[in-house]
């Protein structure tokens, strides 16, 4: 029998995680009253915190989240549909793995940042580049997971399937595709990772509004504060995104056939 935990061992990561978080704001915010950083390389987490509700009073910043966030949802959910289906389709035939793989290798490795003025020019300066710039980000990581988890099915379990004289699609929907399901959702933690980063980098190349516009901006003008707000915004809905995919993740990890 397994002794029952504490409440401590329960949510160790949270409790060790969020009191590191909490005292290297005390010490910065520390440093920042006490006029040790300067505003023009370094913000503050109180003026930080004032610009944030300022934009969300007075500014666009609920605009800029929305639109973002819009992009992010319509380039996120077409990378994670066609990935899936795409890499299905290629981990389960042979022929079509062969064909496609130059083509996946390739793309897949050039940077994707490299593609963005292509994109903007195909595009234009509006919403559906920046759609973009997060479906070709995305895509990638779910389809060769998919591809991965396909490809990994167990061969033990092949043969006792064939054995039984299964057939290929009872192979395919009752091994290989549950199988495959860890594979994908660790593709879809990756690929939240470089959508987000496609947001950004989309809206800083070419946008008038957005996260990454408010990024630039803030660059641009030296306002640190602003530059922060926006940066934040997309690490917080990074580490939400990312700790939503990584417990779809361990729940469906038992589905992974014991070697």
């Amino acid at each position: 029998m397994k002794p029952k935990q504490t409440f401590y061992h329960r949510h160790e990561a949270l409790i060790l995680g969020g009191t590191a978080v909490a005292i290297t704001i005390a010490i910065w915010q520390a440093l920042w009253s006490a006029g040790k950083i300067s505003p023009l390389f370094l913000s503050g987490p109180s003026a930080i915190e004032k610009q944030f509700v300022f934009g969300l009073q007075h500014g666009t910043l609920l605009a800029d989240m929305r639109y973002s966030g819009t992009n992010f949802a319509i380039g996120f959910a077409l990378a994670l549909a066609a990935g899936v289906v795409a890499g299905v389709i290629i981990g389960w035939y042979r022929t079509m793995r062969l064909i496609f793989d130059p083509f996946l290798n390739a793309l897949y490795a050039t940077p994707r940042i490299a593609m963005v003025p292509m994109i903007i020019i195909w595009f234009g300066v509006g919403m559906w580049s920046k759609v973009f710039i997060v479906f070709i980000s995305a895509f990638f990581p779910i389809l060769v997971n998919t591809v991965g988890g396909v490809r990994n099915i167990d061969r033990d379990l092949l043969r006792a399937a064939r054995a039984y004289c299964a057939s290929d699609w009872q192979i395919f929907t009752t091994l290989a595709l549950p199988g495959a399901v860890p594979f994908i959702l660790t593709g879809v933690r990756q690929g939240v990772a470089l959508g987000l980063i496609g947001v950004v980098v989309g809206e800083m190349f070419g946008g008038s509004q957005g996260i990454g516009f408010m990024v630039a901006y803030g660059g641009q003008t030296f306002a640190t504060d602003t530059l922060f707000v926006g940066v934040l915004i997309v690490a917080t809905a990074g580490i939400l995104l990312t700790s939503v995919a990584e417990r779809l993740e361990r729940r469906f990890s038992r589905w992974r056939p014991e070697r």
